[in-house]
């Protein structure tokens, strides 16, 4: 059953596991004609097995096609500590649909099985990975960790924060960022997924708070998500719409062709500005279309893990 069978088949993202592993085996099988080929299907270090030592590990599949005995190399710590924060807010979970698909995810949607596809890398890297959710209040929060019953928690809590139904709810990313950052102790790579659609919000106190995940050395990953078509080229037709601010719940009634060159140029202001702070402050900044597939994702962790470690 491929991935659009299995949204079909659950409305959602009942299976948000089988969902993310399907996306990895996809993403690793176009690996060839990227700079990461060779990369193991496996996401475990190997080690060549000596005589006399325990054949438990030994990766039989890796026999098979190199005819040389490996063992997975299992070790005690992690390699790695990676937390996932995901803005909840009501404009993420734009544009409104009525089943979710690959053709038809809103942009908390996107994020979560981006989210969830990143988990299980670092699950099969045995890498400890925790997961904040925010919108008007701090929703969730678990500190990395490595365990089954961790992972299937968190997959869980995304799961319930995509069929989540936030009304007017408004945004102060800044003030939960700040939160976690205090929380994290030890270095680690953060992800943040956000649409950076902050309601009345100082830009410079947003960026103190990105500053301050910062601290430790950690790195910062800011998957910057939206809908590329409506809301950076602002694609409706000319007919007269109201368009309702979902976390204000302010409106306009307007034709869109009317606005739609000063629009375009507001925003494309308004991304560049974003990507120029995150380049001052060496945050890692991603653009991330909700249209597009999740290779940009996945390749951008390989990248700065190869950094990180």
């Amino acid at each position: 059953m491929n991935l659009q069978q299995e949204l079909n088949k659950t409305g959602g993202f009942k299976n948000l596991a089988l969902l993310a592993k399907q996306v990895v085996e996809g993403f690793i099988a176009g690996m060839h004609k990227s700079p990461f080929h060779g990369f193991s299907a496996e996401f475990a270090e190997h080690k060549i097995y000596n005589h006399g030592e325990s054949t438990r590990h030994i990766d039989w599949k890796l026999f098979a096609k190199t005819d040389k005995l490996f063992t997975k190399n299992y070790d005690e710590e992690t390699n790695l500590r990676c937390h996932i924060i995901v803005d909840n807010s009501s404009s993420m979970h734009y544009p409104q649909v009525n089943k979710l698909g690959l053709s038809t995810l809103n942009k908390i949607g996107f994020s979560a099985l981006a989210a969830a596809s990143l988990m299980y890398i670092l699950k099969m890297q045995r890498d400890a990975v925790g997961l904040s959710v925010y919108s008007d209040t701090y929703d969730y929060y678990a500190p990395e960790k490595g365990s089954e019953r961790h992972h299937r928690m968190l997959l869980d809590q995304l799961s319930k924060t995509v069929i989540s139904k936030p009304q007017s709810t408004t945004t102060k990313t800044y003030e939960f960022l700040h939160q976690i950052a205090e929380k994290m102790h030890r270095r680690s790579m953060i992800f943040v997924f956000t649409d950076m659609f902050q309601t009345g919000i100082d830009e410079s106190k947003l960026f103190d708070a990105l500053r301050h995940l910062k601290y430790n050395k950690h790195d910062v990953i800011l998957f910057h998500v939206f809908d590329k078509e409506k809301e950076i080229d602002f694609n409706f037709d000319n007919n007269p719409k109201r368009f309702v601010d979902v976390e204000t719940g302010e409106f306009i009634n307007l034709y869109a062709n009317n606005i739609k060159e000063n629009y375009e140029k507001a925003v494309k202001v308004y991304f560049n500005n974003i990507k120029l702070k995150c380049g001052q402050y060496k945050i890692k900044y991603v653009e991330a279309n909700i249209n597009e597939s999740f290779d940009k994702i996945l390749t951008t962790y390989m990248l700065e893990r190869q950094k990180f470690v």
